[in-house]
């Protein structure tokens, strides 16, 4: 007698492969890692430009700490009409930063920034049809750009975290902080070539434990605020009063949240790609429909706009891991450190520039994801290669010269500083402009294509015989015999 074996039926999209539980929480909190800079950055910034006190910072960062990781496990997990079910982490985007910094200054405070999110998200969330919809206007040449252009725009923010972080620090820049981020490096590499696959995987997370010892024994470390303050704490809602309304202020957030959509667009088209699910118009709709939920909520929770991550997109290209409930485990992670605060000033203090080590490799290979997809691109006899010439022109620039657009007027200035958003517009529109409108177009109409369709001269055709085909890149005849191929100075 025996019991049969109950074989475990396979996923039906790669995002929804299981892992046990120990290696979803390990892969899950690599991703909050990875991410933890970026989203603490923000409130620290913004609760500055405001004059708040240590405390009042710290309870900013808690909140977009808990409220992060419950947009996360609404993106990941998913409710009708409500999130992607893709590995996307959500976070509280860059891209308001400098605009809820010049609402404070502008004498509106943290009140007009929440009352700004709030209504300029529910028009966001109102809008998003229009959004789901452009699907067939991102084709591998415009979704390979702006991959490339996501990674190489976060290089700078790798390169910053390498040197400390802090440009007015003494020690930015210094060699003992880039050769922390650079052992870091090392650490990645070598466990990427030698280690198993379980640990190759965990090769970002490992490197940041490694580094973070390296930096203990360096005296680079410094975990003497671990013990201060609250060791639990909920987010109180509405801790700084009621949001106030104010017109200039939601007009200046909905130019922000234009810019988050069409981040998120393109985020959520980029990890379709790497992790070979399929990406529609209804699926994009829901992703964008989790994101703006999330932005117009998290106020009420005392944080901001919520966006996917770039840079957690490169590690799920980094580590292969495309399950979305990995993902989901960091959203927990993330929920768990806004409410225990002690936890969150552990990770605190992982030294920046050990972040920054992960982060070239992890930011360089959502790079190289965009190029792999540029690869599958047809460039003969049509203008694509243009396209990507010029949208990574457009989306360099911001980069090269951050203050390339500061005399231009504040909404255009908003959207084109981001160099993901120049490159989407610039490769969307030409992306049309070539390929949708046909009318005016020339066969071999530009110096870029001239020569790129291949062909043969007659003359080639006459030294062909019945039965003569290629093997592996030889010249075979009809009865098998290779044909020597000479160069024309030897012919």
């Amino acid at each position: 007698m025996f019991t049969k074996k109950k074989n475990r039926p396979a996923a039906s999209r790669p995002e929804d492969e299981r892992l046990p539980l120990g290696s979803t929480f390990a892969y899950g909190f690599q991703h909050v890692l990875t991410m933890y800079g970026g989203i603490i950055a923000p409130p620290l910034i913004i609760g500055a430009a405001a004059g708040m006190s240590a405390q009042e910072i710290g309870l900013l960062i808690a909140a977009c700490l808990f409220v992060g990781g419950l947009a996360t496990i609404l993106q990941t997990v998913g409710v009708p009409f409500f999130g992607s079910q893709l590995p996307l982490v959500q976070g509280v985007s860059f891209a308001g930063v400098s605009t809820m910094v010049a609402i404070v200054h502008g004498g509106g405070g943290i009140q007009s920034v929440f009352g700004s999110v709030m209504v300029a998200s529910l028009i966001g969330l109102a809008i998003t049809p229009l959004f789901s919809r452009i699907i067939k206007f991102f084709p591998p040449v415009v979704t390979g750009t702006v991959i490339t252009t996501i990674g190489l725009t976060l290089m700078p923010v790798a390169a910053n975290w390498a040197m400390g972080g802090n440009s007015q620090a003494e020690d930015y820049g210094s060699v003992a902080n880039i050769g922390l981020a650079a052992a870091t490096t090392a650490v990645v590499l070598l466990l990427s070539k030698v280690g198993s696959s379980a640990i190759s995987r965990l090769s970002i997370l490992l490197a940041m434990v490694a580094g973070t010892v390296i930096a203990v024994f360096a005296g680079m470390a410094d975990f003497s605020a671990v013990g201060e303050g609250d060791i639990v704490a909920f987010p109180t809602p509405l801790a700084f009063g009621a949001p106030t309304f104010e017109v200039a202020a939601i007009i200046s957030m909905l130019i922000v949240i234009l810019v988050t959509l069409t981040e998120t667009s393109a985020d959520i088209i980029a990890v379709g790609e790497i992790t070979g699910s399929k990406v529609d118009s209804r699926r994009i709709g829901d992703g964008l429909r989790a994101d703006m939920l999330s932005s117009a909520i998290s106020p009420v929770f005392n944080s901001f706009t919520q966006s996917a991550f770039a840079q957690n997109v490169g590690l799920v290209a980094i580590t292969g891991i495309r399950s979305r409930f990995v993902v989901s485990a960091g959203g927990v992670i993330l929920v768990v450190l806004g409410l225990l605060p002690v936890l969150g000033r552990v990770v605190a203090a992982v030294p920046t520039p050990v972040l920054g080590g992960a982060g070239v490799v992890l930011f360089g290979t959502v790079a190289a994801s965009g190029i792999r997809t540029l690869a599958k691109v047809e460039y003969r006899n049509n203008m694509n290669l243009i396209i990507v010439a010029a949208s990574l022109g457009f989306g360099m620039i911001p980069i090269a010269a951050p203050d390339f657009y500061d005399r231009f007027p504040s909404w255009f200035s908003t959207i084109f500083h981001s160099g993901i958003s120049s490159a989407a517009v610039a490769a969307i529109l030409l992306n049309v402009l070539f390929n949708h409108v046909k009318k005016g177009n020339s066969e071999n109409q530009s110096v870029f294509v001239a020569g790129t369709d291949r062909s043969v001269t007659r003359r080639d055709i006459a030294c062909l015989t019945e039965g003569d085909h290629f093997e592996g890149g030889k010249l075979i005849d009809g009865d098998g015999r290779e044909i020597p191929i000479k160069s024309s100075a030897g012919h």
